[in-house]
């Protein structure tokens, strides 16, 4: 029997991602979508690209029709908006939240950065949701807390070589570009083409970026001490795609630390490694896929690492759908083994 998916805010990057992968799952269905925006209209008059695919009734939140209805909910609301709504049917279905109102585990950090948690029992219960990090977590898990799309392209890489001790934990700096898609859908001055077009910009300069306790937690908790980093994102002129580039001390080779990386991510299906040379966003466009490359400075004794992501795909909307192959016990390429588009 077919899973039964609903999807709260479907008409957003994430949620039109979503759709877009979950078409092509012969596992799941979509049974309901919502839009506070587009409510009463069919998703196809507002998102023209599924005319002919995909046509659904855009319907308001209903806790007990989504109960009814839904074995798993993916919510891509925002920030603050997402918990209100879950709180109401994380009773009764699996909910995978794409925002970050379950992603910090400490509620004092959480308000810090990002206002107010008003579910702080639901949060308890919620597991982070990398799944070649916690894949037995998630397994049996009823609540999923997507990952952000910076932490996902940084942990990926840190994670195995900070848990063998391949790296110092101290001293880690990231430098992370982004494509607009990552800003979401709605109209703002900051990424419109005249802007964005022909420029490259740094933006929250400094400790101002809000995935940096995100990143912080799930760092120290593979180091077993608290770690800090300096990380800087950058906005460029793509529309989907991130690269990160890491700089870490260490006193080992790149081999070791390339094997370290294949030893860990041997049984994973979407984290590669580079032999020689460096991957870029086209590598990944589309994808559920994470390309690692890296390479050893022998005068500072650095080595940087170069990881990039579909910010769309594994950064929110292929790995939620990777957490729900895993909450319902299929493989986690299910609906997942697209290539990349090329050009």
């Amino acid at each position: 029997m077919a899973i039964s998916v609903g999807i709260l805010g479907a008409t957003g990057y994430t949620g039109a991602e979503l759709i877009r992968l979950l078409h092509f799952h012969d596992k799941a269905g979509i049974t309901y979508c919502s839009s506070r925006q587009y409510n009463g209209r069919k998703i196809a008059d507002v998102l023209g690209f599924f005319k002919g695919s995909f046509d659904i009734l855009i319907e308001d939140f209903d806790s007990e029709s989504i109960k009814n209805r839904c074995d798993v909910v993916f919510s891509c609301l925002p920030h603050g908006t997402s918990m209100g709504f879950i709180s109401q049917i994380a009773d009764s279905v699996k909910v995978i939240d794409l925002s970050a109102d379950y992603r910090i585990r400490d509620i004092q950090t959480y308000n810090e950065w990002y206002g107010e948690h008003t579910s702080a029992d639901i949060l308890k219960t919620a597991v982070y949701g990398l799944p070649e990090c916690y894949r037995t977590e998630i397994t049996g898990s009823s609540l999923v807390a997507n990952p952000g799309c910076y932490p996902t392209s940084v942990l990926l890489p840190l994670i195995p070589l900070i848990k063998q001790g391949f790296i110092d934990p101290a001293g880690i700096i990231i430098d992370s570009k982004s494509g607009v898609s990552g800003a979401g859908r709605g109209l703002s001055l900051s990424t419109h083409i005249c802007e964005t077009g022909e420029n490259f910009s740094a933006y929250k300069v400094g400790r101002a970026h809000r995935h940096i306790p995100e990143i912080e937690q799930e760092l120290s908790n593979a180091a077993g001490c608290p770690v800090s980093v300096d990380f800087t994102p950058h906005l460029i002129p793509i529309t989907r795609g991130m690269l990160s580039t890491i700089y870490v001390n260490t006193d080992r080779d790149e081999k070791s630390l390339r094997d370290c990386l294949d030893a860990f991510y041997h049984d994973s299906a979407f984290v590669s490694t580079f032999k020689d040379g460096f991957p870029s966003t086209k590598d990944v466009r589309g994808t559920n896929r994470c390309l690692i490359g890296l390479a050893r400075n022998k005068t500072t004794s650095r080595t940087v690492i170069v990881s990039v992501i579909d910010n769309l795909t594994k950064g929110a909307s292929g790995q939620a759908v990777q957490n729900m192959n895993l909450m319902f016990g299929l493989p986690e390429t299910e609906g997942l083994t697209s290539l990349p588009l090329f050009p």
